[in-house]
């Protein structure tokens, strides 16, 4: 009988070390199973979070000498604080020994002040975006991103995105099952379609890593702004029209145009819930074309106009601070 492989992950943390950035993560790897996560600190001691809790580390950054699978980066409590200097002299040794690493949140103002980014696309939390772009200038930073993989670095958007990085991980490892049953579990989505927007239309599919199917549903997520007619997305998929609609309503439950408007849709939801763009402005940014369209697509998910959805946001849920 062949034995599980254990997959190694070092979790960095730091004193001011954001809590949710570990736990959610570390939450998600423990109830996947199959991975061994260890903390560490740069002298070995225990640090104090963002919050004031402790954590006790298992050992220091120096100890790490051997392969491993995953560096984890959590972010700092503030974007703008000064990334602690020893840590970021260690990180690209360690990073280096691991096969992949990925940041959650502003974790990636760690990796970037470690030059791990430079010429890389990358994210972090929307309102840490601009921060890290003009503070890193060869850093391609994706403000519409949930989060970027580039090559074996990851990076994440806000808190919660670490959960949804992290799941991405297990679906790598252990494919979609794993991954679907663990979300399942947490009461959490795996897939958010579209990017830094936390977009709630639901990707609850069972398209895999690689396929023609995930590849598109990929693409529309990145830049819902894209011409994603059903043409391009069936040469994006490399199959044609009619068996790229069938794998939509199979797989997705709708038709790759329907599918379209509704991440567009999201994507105007977090952009009525977290600027002061116009209605016009917002609708040509998310593909629309004009507002009049985006109204016809608002009041046919939601019920309600986009000016609609936007007082009542504003009126209950203040755009979070960081």
């Amino acid at each position: 009988m062949e034995v599980a492989r254990i997959r190694e992950v070092v979790v960095v943390v730091h004193d001011g070390v954001v809590l949710l950035d570990v736990a959610g993560p570390v939450q998600v790897l423990h109830g996947s199973g199959g991975y061994r996560v260890r903390l560490a600190s740069v002298d070995g001691r225990p640090v104090r979070t963002d919050v004031g809790v402790p954590l006790d580390v298992e050992l220091a950054l120096h100890q790490v000498r051997h392969r491993f699978d995953t560096l984890l980066v959590p972010g700092l409590s503030l974007a703008t604080a000064q990334p602690p200097p020893a840590l970021v002299a260690e990180l690209p040794r360690v990073s280096g020994l691991a096969r992949r690493t990925a940041a959650i949140c502003t974790g990636a103002f760690l990796l970037a002040a470690a030059r791990l980014l430079d010429g890389r696309r990358a994210t972090t939390h929307w309102a840490a975006c601009a921060d890290l772009a003009s503070r890193f200038p060869a850093v391609r930073v994706r403000p519409d991103a949930l989060y970027v993989r580039d090559g074996p670095l990851f990076t994440s958007a806000g808190v919660t995105a670490g959960i949804d990085l992290t799941l991405t991980l297990v679906e790598d490892d252990h494919g979609p099952e794993r991954a679907r049953t663990t979300a399942k579990y947490l009461v959490v989505f795996l897939h958010r379609p579209g990017g830094q927007s936390q977009f709630t239309v639901r990707g609850n599919t069972t398209a895999a890593p690689g396929s023609a199917l995930r590849g598109v549903l990929d693409a529309v997520a990145a830049d819902p702004a894209a011409p994603h007619t059903l043409a391009t997305m069936a040469a994006h998929a490399s199959v044609s029209e009619r068996h790229l609609t069938r794998l939509f309503r199979r797989t997705v439950g709708t038709t790759p145009i329907r599918y379209v408007e509704q991440v567009r849709v999201e994507a105007a939801k977090t952009l009525l819930e977290a600027t002061h763009d116009g209605v016009a402005r917002i609708a040509r940014a998310c593909g629309f074309g004009s507002d009049d369209s985006m109204r016809r697509a608002f009041l046919r998910g939601t019920g309600i106009t986009p000016a609609e959805y936007r007082q009542r946001f504003r009126s209950t849920h203040p755009t979070p601070e960081r």
